[in-house]
């Protein structure tokens, strides 16, 4: 119980553990107003004013996370010519998302001229998206280089008559390719689940922008954040 709490309380000091709790905070009520909206009408309004605040929080306390984008090119740009193409198109989606999604938060508080709200809402929503596409195209490369490895790695295990170390060694390496990959396959969640709500944003269709899509899919992206931030 002490162990759980002591996580928590680490999960929570971060910037994305924050924005995992709140996002989950803002998907619930979304979905519980969709859900009781015409049964239950003034609970409906309360869960639509907290997924409202939720959403507004959630972006006032993103400010300057645009450039963390710089950051994680400067310190990891990619080890071949592909990995660096991948990340600089996908940290260039993610740093116009963070940067203009300050001009969305500020038309929707009126600050600045809420006509911008769809505008900015839609280059938004768009640098996201490509953001996003090249984020998984690079996860599902290394998820297929971490198989192909695991399996060389399980076949000389297994026709290895070498010391007792060097099978140890081996299997710890299997291990913590697999335990990459389930991460990996968090973030392609994650991903995929915040694409289809950045295509509700650049083109509203019956599908994306239902309530329940929207919800299900915030609860998707924000879960899978939230193992993937959980202390080990």
């Amino acid at each position: 119980m002490n162990d759980t709490v002591d996580k928590l309380v680490v999960f929570l000091a971060k910037r994305d553990g924050i924005d995992k709790l709140v996002k989950t905070f803002q998907y619930v009520s979304k979905l519980t107003h969709w859900h009781v909206e015409f049964a239950h009408p003034g609970l409906a309004q309360r869960a639509k004013q907290w997924e409202l605040a939720s959403g507004l929080s959630r972006k006032a306390f993103r400010s300057g996370r645009f450039l963390t984008g710089f950051n994680t090119l400067r310190r990891n740009p990619g080890a071949t010519p592909l990995f660096r193409f991948l990340a600089v198109l996908g940290n260039a989606g993610e740093m116009v998302y963070f940067f203009f999604d300050h001009f969305l938060w500020l038309s929707r508080i009126g600050v600045i001229n809420p006509s911008l709200t769809r505008k900015m809402s839609y280059i938004s929503a768009f640098g996201e998206s490509v953001g996003y596409v090249f984020f998984m195209v690079a996860d599902f490369i290394l998820i297929n280089d971490g198989l192909m490895k695991q399996i060389r790695l399980q076949k000389s295990v297994s026709g290895d008559d070498s010391s007792s170390e060097k099978v140890a060694a081996r299997k710890e390496m299997v291990e913590k390719i697999k335990a990459d990959r389930v991460m990996r396959l968090m973030a392609c969640a994650a991903n995929l689940a915040d694409l289809i709500i950045a295509l509700a944003d650049i083109e509203p269709n019956p599908f994306c922008n239902h309530a329940m899509t929207l919800g299900i899919s915030g609860l998707v992206s924000a879960w899978a954040g939230w193992y993937r931030n959980w202390p080990s």
